[in-house]
């Protein structure tokens, strides 16, 4: 099967399942799904920032600083981050990632879903999927937010990068 006939189940604006569509279709079609964000460091701390391959569906070629992906129908926000975690990070055994909030993700010209943000410590070596990771590494924070500027970022994940440093400034995070 490939990721475009994956099941999604489609939500509404409370985040409630009204229904279910292929991935490629609800992509198509702008329907409202479920994804998942996890920040994952090593054991010193550095976070894991990755480009995406050309190939992927929704914002090919740009960098991203979580991994993770749609939640699958039926499946939870937990499963999905665990699950989402270890196939990018290419590692088994990892510990369960932390959830840290939700918000709907709404870029105003047809994209939207609702987004559960996690964080994990990875101090297993990594090995990223080559259908989805095209190059990889772990940056300090300095390094992230030197790079903020100067590289083509995913949307989504920006979007959850601000919402999270708001939130551990003392925001809610969630939008």
């Amino acid at each position: 099967m490939s990721s475009a006939d994956e099941i999604l189940d489609i939500v509404d604006e409370n985040d409630r399942v009204v229904g279910r569509s292929p991935r490629g279709e609800a992509y198509a079609k702008g329907l409202r799904h479920r994804c998942v964000f996890i920040e994952a460091r090593d054991a010193q701390g550095r976070l894991f920032v990755h480009r995406r391959t050309p190939t992927k569906l929704v914002f090919p070629s740009r960098y991203d600083m979580f991994v993770g992906g749609v939640v699958g129908a039926g499946e939870s926000y937990d499963d999905a981050a665990l699950r989402e975690a270890e196939e990018e990070l290419g590692v088994s055994g990892l510990p369960r990632p932390t959830y840290l909030f939700k918000f709907l993700y709404d870029d105003g010209a047809g994209q939207s879903w609702w987004s559960a943000v996690y964080e994990v410590r990875c101090e297993l070596p990594v090995s990223p999927q080559v259908e989805e990771v095209a190059w990889y590494d772990f940056l300090s924070g300095a390094e992230v937010e030197r790079r903020l500027a100067e590289w083509a970022w995913v949307p989504d994940g920006l979007a959850a990068f601000e919402r999270l440093r708001a939130h551990r400034s003392g925001g809610s995070g969630a939008g």
